[in-house]
């Protein structure tokens, strides 16, 4: 497998976790400048140490962002990331698998 196809499962297997999706949902939902690791906790009802190890997972991938300011973690999205994931999701999508032989496909608007 190629590297681009094993970042792509592992960003793909973060997301596989309710939890995990449901806190990127929120951390998209949130400032510009990040949601506070508490404001995600208690929005979520989820104990202090379940959030940090879905947070953790999160970052590893590479889909959220993190930064301290003082004793408060703020999480952010990495929307180039998210971008990218999608992106690659579809890339091949119009070209039905190659890229030199464009053939309509249902996710082109073609049936």
């Amino acid at each position: 497998m190629t590297g681009q196809v094993e970042q792509a499962a592992e960003r793909l297997k973060a997301l596989g976790h309710p939890v995990r999706l449901s806190i990127l949902r929120r951390v998209v939902q949130g400032p510009e400048a990040g949601t506070p690791a508490g404001e995600l906790q208690t929005r979520l009802d989820i104990p202090a140490s379940t959030l940090s190890h879905h947070l953790a997972t999160l970052a590893e991938a590479g889909l959220v962002l993190v930064a301290r300011e003082g004793t408060t973690l703020r999480y952010r999205a990495d929307y180039g990331v998210l971008r990218a994931l999608t992106e690659y999701l579809w890339q091949d999508c119009c070209s039905g698998g190659t890229a030199s032989e464009p053939s309509p496909s249902p996710c082109c608007g073609g049936d």
